[in-house]
């Protein structure tokens, strides 16, 4: 199921798939958010705007606006398996 960062609830995680690179800061980008790395939603911002999230070893703190445009696949955990 392909999603992206914005439809992830604190603590789940995904794999980056598709980022548009003309659309997202270069600094971003610099610190590891790249097709193929692990993220974590670990918290949202009380107007829902920045996320702070975990990438590469890396916290970070991005608008949901660039959130929306980076397409994850989302990882499922022991608890989802097992309610399937």
């Amino acid at each position: 199921m392909t999603t992206t960062i914005a439809d992830l609830l604190v603590g789940e995680k995904g794999i980056i798939e598709d980022i548009p690179f003309d659309s997202v800061p270069l600094k971003l980008l610099e610190m590891g958010c790249l097709p193929g790395k692990e993220v974590e939603l670990l918290q949202i911002a009380p107007f829902k705007d920045p996320l702070y999230i975990k990438v590469n070893g890396s916290h970070l703190a991005i608008r949901k606006e660039t959130a929306v445009l980076i397409k994850i696949t989302k990882i499922k955990n022991l608890c989802d398996i097992l309610k399937s």
